[in-house]
């Protein structure tokens, strides 16, 4: 199958691409009991310092006693936002974190607000987006390992069917450092009315498979672009596959026969972007 030459019509759909807090600050529904499980707080000082950038968050923990210069500049950054903080001992900071590294700082967060994905698009007119669509991942620090990896690479958002997706959790969001901030993750329905309905405004759509009909450094994935990235151990789906425009593989040369899809979604989404002159 030829993928270098393409018939479809250009993507129109906005001002460059300029990159936009994910977290609006309007009340959406409570959060969970501080520090309750996998509730929506985060720990670690880079994660809580992009959020407070971002302004998604509701209230800022830090250790009791000395703080070094990097916590100071935390609570000054809390404080410019007025955003609550409050100090806690570490064994209160060590129960909360429940296991995760904190740092010496935990926030916790205001409600997360999936991003529209027309508005998305109306963002990147003109422009040759990349989107990355998971069908069926289950893991949600391989959610959080995707998403950090598409904001580093410039792409336009991430995209995750409803029923078949890990939510957007503070373990997601610790794995990626502060992406969620910045990158815009749409919550979408059916995989192929998504599929259809973004084929229409002018996007290719490749799947990553082991039987794919190019290595992916061979494929042309400029122009507007859904990646599709499948659940870990299966893969893309059989229904989600026929979906696709075409389909590439990852050269394997060791004996174990696949990588972890977060890996595999980088290695795409790079190589997308190196097509762009992004990289």
């Amino acid at each position: 199958m030829k993928t270098d030459k393409r018939e479809r019509a250009s993507f129109k759909a906005g001002r460059g691409g300029e990159r936009k807090p994910a977290f609006s600050g309007k009340r959406g529904r409570p959060a969970k009991k501080e520090g309750a499980g996998d509730s929506l707080l985060i720990c670690g000082r880079n994660s809580v310092t992009e959020f407070l950038k971002s302004q998604g968050v509701r209230k800022v923990f830090v250790k009791e006693g000395k703080k070094d210069d990097r916590l100071l500049s935390m609570v000054k950054l809390a404080e410019k936002y007025g955003v609550p903080v409050e100090e806690v001992p570490e064994e209160q900071l060590d129960n909360m974190a429940g296991g995760v590294v904190h740092q010496g700082a935990a926030a916790l967060l205001k409600p997360y607000e999936y991003a529209d994905l027309d508005r998305v698009l109306a963002d990147w007119e003109g422009k040759d987006p990349i989107l990355i669509l998971l069908d069926g991942l289950e893991d949600v620090r391989n959610l959080g390992a995707i998403v950090r990896t598409a904001e580093c690479a410039g792409a336009a958002a991430v995209l995750l069917p409803k029923h078949k997706s890990p939510p957007v959790t503070a373990a997601a969001m610790k794995t990626a450092a502060g992406a969620f901030a910045y990158l815009p993750v749409c919550q979408t329905g059916n995989i192929r009315q998504t599929l259809e309905g973004l084929k229409e405004k002018g996007f290719w759509v490749v799947g990553a498979d082991m039987d794919g009909e190019s290595l992916y450094f061979d494929a042309n994935m400029k122009g507007p672009l859904v990646i599709v990235m499948g659940a870990e151990g299966k893969g893309v789906s059989p229904l989600t596959r026929k979906m696709c425009d075409f389909c590439v593989r990852i050269p394997m040369k060791g004996q174990v026969s696949s990588l972890n899809v977060s890996v595999a979604a980088a290695l795409l989404i790079y190589e997308a972007a190196r097509q762009r002159g992004r990289s």
